[in-house]
């Protein structure tokens, strides 16, 4: 890794090529950079941008893992919907006293699992 100010140039090893990727940080990033080597958590400012991209990665795994099961969830609203599974309101006072209704029943089943 070659530093000259906030313009980085990182040497890239990759399927047995080299190459140079110039990246640009912003001050803070470079001193949030500079403070984690200094902290002795890391050797060098190359480990801190590896984690930070290893981390990156597992943070877009995540999202994708949460994106579909969302949308697994939204299919599964969609086909209550379709077999006729659902519930009219006729204001929100009526949406209320059911979601309290609901909440009541739950915590009085919680409850009752609890004292036995």
């Amino acid at each position: 890794m070659i530093d000259n100010g906030h313009n980085v140039a990182l040497k890239i090893n990759a399927y047995g090529d080299s190459y140079f990727m110039n990246v640009n940080l912003t001050a803070e990033l470079e001193n949030f950079v500079v403070e984690k080597v200094k902290s002795g958590l890391y050797n060098s400012a190359s480990e801190v941008v590896r984690e930070g991209l290893r981390l990156l990665k597992e943070q877009d795994e995540l999202r994708k893992i949460k994106l579909k099961e969302l949308r697994r969830e939204i299919r599964k609203g969609l086909d209550s919907l379709d077999r006729g599974e659902f519930t009219t309101f006729n204001s929100a006072a009526e949406i209320a006293d059911h979601i309290k209704a609901e909440g009541r029943k739950r915590l009085a089943a919680k409850t009752s699992r609890k004292r036995k």
